[in-house]
C-alpha cells in the first residue's frame, strides 16, 4: 500500500514570522514547525506500507500522485485548505482520508467530501483503519472514545519530515490539562488528567533527532508541568541526557504560570536547557480571568511570576485576550500597561473566540452573541465569532488594532526590551546555536532590512536598547527586534484600517494595464477585471485565454509589481489556455512575483494543469475540478 499524508498550508499569521523568515534568516528553513501528527501516523502505518509526507507550507503537492490512499490533516485554521485538498483528490478517484485536531472537534462537517473520518488521538483507532482498508472495508468513521496510554505511541518518522526546512522540531511528552479554561478546547479533546510517555520514549525520540543533526526542540505539550511531579523527573532525564551529549539541544515548551510558584521545576528547566516557555496569561485583570475560570493565573501577582521566571534565565512567549464578558474599553489599556511592564516582546493578543464545543461556545450560543458564519478558527485576525458585553464589536475591533499599533511603535520595542533584560539572568539563548556562516549573514540583514529602513530614530532606540555592559545579552536584544519587527510588518500588511483609498488606487492600476495590453483584450487572449467588496482588499483577475508572447509577460511584471507594491489587492490568475512556448516566460515572471506569493492566486483550468507548473506552497493553487 503507498500512503500520502498532505499537511495543508498554514495561512499567515503571527505564528508565520513572514517578515524574519524572508528577510533575516540567511538558512533555507522556511516554516518554523513541521507536522509531528503526520509524523506519528506514519509510525502508526503497517511496516509493509509505503508512506510519503508532503508538507504544503514547505513543498508542493502533487496533482497527480501515487497513493493508494491520501491523508489531510487540519487546524482550524487549515479547514478551507484541507476540504479544498481532500474534493480535489477524492474527484479525482483517490481513497482520501481526514484527521487532524479539527476532523477530531467536528467530525461531522468532512462527511459530504472524504471517504473516511478519523477523529482523535490516533494510536489505537488509525490500526483499525488500515487493517479494515487491507480487507476493503473502511468505515466512514474512526473515534476514539477510550483514553489512550501515551506509552503505546511509537517514535515519529522524523525521517520522513524535510528537517532542514523547519527552524526547529516538534516533540512530545503528554496530552491533556488539568484546568479548566473555559475557552479551550483541549479540555474538550484530551482531558483534564495529563497522560504522558515514558522517559524511555522521549530517549529514543531524541536519539533519532540528534543523528538527523536536529538540535532545536519544542514540546508542545499544552502544559508541560500539567503533573508537576512527572515533569520533575523528565526534566531531570533532560538535564542527564543534555550533559551526556554535551548539550546537543536547546529546548521552548508551552506551561502555566504557577510555574513560577516553585522554585526547583524553574532550576531544572533551566538546567535542562529550556530556552524558552510559552505562558497563557490572557489578562492582567483578576475578574476576567476569574469568569474564564483561569484560576491558576489569580493565586500570585503575575508580574512578579513573569519576572521570577526571567530570573531564571528563561524567556517568555505569552498569550492575551480581549473579549471577555468583564472586559471594557478601558481593558486595552491594562494590557498595554502590563505586556510593557512585563518587557513580553514575543506577545500573541487575540480577540476572544468561542471554539466549536467548548464550555464557552455552548454558553454563548445559550445566550443568543454567536455570530453566524464568522471564522473561528484564527483569533489574531481583525474580528471575532460572537458579540461582546460591554464593549461594541466595532469598538473592540478598532480597540485591538490600536493595541498592536502602540506596542509595535520602536520605542516600545525597545522599552520592553530593557525592561526584560533588567530582570534576566544568565539565560540559556545563546548566539553559538547558530553557525558562524549564518550569523554574520543574519545580523548584515538585520541591520541592513531592519534597522536601517526605520531611519535615524529607529536606529537611536535600537541603541538605547543594548546592555552595554552586558554584552551577552546582545542576541537576545537582536532576537526581540527581529520579533518586534516581524510583528509590526504583519500588522502593517493585515490590519489595514482603511480599503476605500488602496482599492481605488487598485482601480487606477486597472486602468493603466487595460489600456496598456487592449491589444491582447481585444483579440480576447486576455482578460481583466477588479472585483471589489466592502471592507476587505480588491482582487485583480487575470485570465489567460489564448496566446501571449514574451513581450506581454516582460511588461506585465511591472505593472503587476505596483499592484502589489502600493496597495493590499491580491492577483487571481486564471489559466485557461496555455502553450509550451509560454512555460518559460510564465515562470519567469512567477519567480519574480514569489516574494509576494501568499497574495498570489494561481488557478488552472483541468486541461493545462499538465503543462503549467505552480508551487502550491509559495503560491495559491486553487485547486477547481
Amino acid at each position: 500500500m503507498k500512503i500520502l499524508l498532505i499537511n495543508p498550508k498554514v495561512p499567515e499569521s503571527f505564528w508565520s514570522f513572514k517578515w524574519a523568515v524572508d528577510k533575516i534568516l540567511s538558512s533555507d528553513k522556511r516554516v518554523i514547525n513541521p507536522p509531528l501528527g503526520l509524523a506519528t501516523v506514519a509510525a502508526l502505518c503497517p511496516k509493509d506500507w509505503e508512506v510519503e509526507i508532503i508538507d504544503e507550507n514547505i513543498e508542493s503537492i502533487p496533482l497527480e500522485p501515487q497513493a493508494d490512499i491520501i491523508g489531510v490533516c487540519g487546524m482550524g485554521v487549515q479547514f478551507k485548505r484541507q476540504k479544498e485538498l481532500l474534493t480535489f483528490y477524492k474527484k479525482k478517484g483517490f481513497f482520501v482520508v481526514a484527521g487532524g485536531s479539527y476532523a477530531s472537534l467536528c467530525p461531522e462537517v468532512y462527511e459530504s467530501f472524504t471517504d473516511t473520518v478519523v477523529a482523535g488521538e490516533a494510536e489505537y483507532i488509525w490500526g483499525k483503519f488500515c487493517i479494515d482498508f487491507e480487507l476493503g472495508k473502511p468505515q466512514k468513521l474512526y473515534k476514539e472514545t477510550g483514553t489512550v496510554d501515551l506509552k503505546d505511541s511509537p517514535v515519529p518518522r522524523f525521517d520522513l519530515l524535510k528537517l532542514e526546512s523547519y527552524q526547529r522540531v516538534s516533540l512530545q511528552f503528554s496530552r491533556g490539562c488539568p484546568y479548566r479554561c473555559e475557552f479551550c478546547d483541549i479540555i474538550v479533546m484530551f482531558g483534564r488528567k495529563p497522560r504522558t510517555k515514558s522517559l524511555e520514549q522521549i530517549g529514543s525520540e531524541l536519539d533519532v533527532l540528534r543523528k538527523l543533526h536536529a538540535d532545536n526542540v519544542f514540546f508542545v505539550d499544552d502544559n508541560l508541568i500539567g503533573k508537576k511531579r512527572v515533569a520533575k523527573e523528565l526534566l531531570r532525564f533532560l538535564s542527564d541526557y543534555q550533559l551526556k551529549y554535551k548539550y546537543k539541544f536547546q529546548f521552548g515548551t508551552e506551561a502555566s504560570l504557577d510555574m513560577a510558584d516553585d522554585e526547583e521545576l524553574l532550576e531544572l528547566l533551566h538546567q535542562a536547557n529550556f530556552e524558552w516557555v510559552f505562558i497563557g496569561i490572557e489578562s492582567p485583570d483578576a475578574e476576567s480571568l476569574k469568569e474564564t475560570k483561569k484560576l491558576q493565573n489569580t493565586r500570585q501577582d503575575i508580574l512578579s511570576s513573569v519576572r521570577k521566571i526571567y530570573s531564571h534565565g528563561i524567556e517568555i512567549l505569552a498569550g492575551f485576550i480581549i473579549g471577555f464578558d468583564n472586559d471594557t474599553m478601558k481593558t486595552f489599556d491594562k494590557q498595554f500597561r502590563f505586556i510593557m511592564d512585563s518587557g513580553i516582546q514575543t506577545a500573541m493578543i487575540g480577540l476572544l473566540t468561542a471554539l466549536p464545543k467548548t464550555p464557552l461556545y455552548e454558553r454563548l450560543g445559550k445566550e443568543g452573541r454567536l455570530i453566524a458564519d464568522a471564522d473561528s478558527a484564527d483569533n489574531t485576525v481583525l474580528g471575532t465569532n460572537f458579540l461582546p458585553k460591554q464593549m461594541g464589536y466595532e469598538e473592540m475591533v478598532k480597540g485591538y488594532r490600536s493595541l498592536y499599533n502602540q506596542l509595535l511603535k520602536d520605542r516600545n520595542i525597545a522599552f520592553r526590551i530593557k525592561n526584560k533584560i533588567r530582570y534576566l539572568r544568565n539565560p540559556v539563548h545563546k548566539i553559538q546555536q547558530y553557525p558562524l556562516r549564518e550569523v554574520l549573514p543574519i545580523i548584515k540583514n538585520f541591520f541592513f532590512r531592519g534597522i536601517k529602513p526605520g531611519g535615524f530614530s529607529r536606529v537611536f532606540y535600537f541603541c538605547r536598547s543594548l546592555p552595554v555592559f552586558r554584552p551577552k545579552l546582545i542576541p537576545i536584544v537582536i532576537h526581540d527586534w527581529v520579533v518586534g519587527l516581524a510583528m509590526r510588518d504583519y500588522v502593517e500588511r493585515q490590519f489595514v484600517q482603511e480599503f476605500e483609498k488602496v482599492n481605488i488606487l487598485a482601480k487606477s492600476y486597472l486602468g493603466l494595464i487595460k489600456k496598456t495590453f487592449q491589444g491582447y483584450l481585444d483579440h480576447g487572449a486576455l482578460e481583466v477585471n477588479l472585483s471589489q467588496m466592502k471592507n476587505a482588499a480588491s482582487n485583480l483577475s487575470i485570465s489567460m485565454k489564448g496566446w501571449l508572447d514574451k513581450d506581454f509577460f516582460t511588461r506585465i511584471d511591472k505593472h503587476l509589481q505596483k499592484v502589489l507594491k502600493h496597495t493590499t489587492s491580491s492577483i487571481t490568475f486564471r489559466i485557461e489556455e496555455f502553450h509550451e512556448a509560454q512555460q518559460k516566460h510564465f515562470n519567469r515572471l512567477l519567480k519574480k512575483l514569489s516574494r509576494h506569493g501568499d497574495r498570489i492566486h494561481i488557478i488552472l483550468n483541468e486541461k493545462v494543469r499538465n503543462m503549467v507548473e505552480v508551487d502550491s506552497s509559495i503560491f495559491n493553487l486553487v485547486l477547481e475540478f
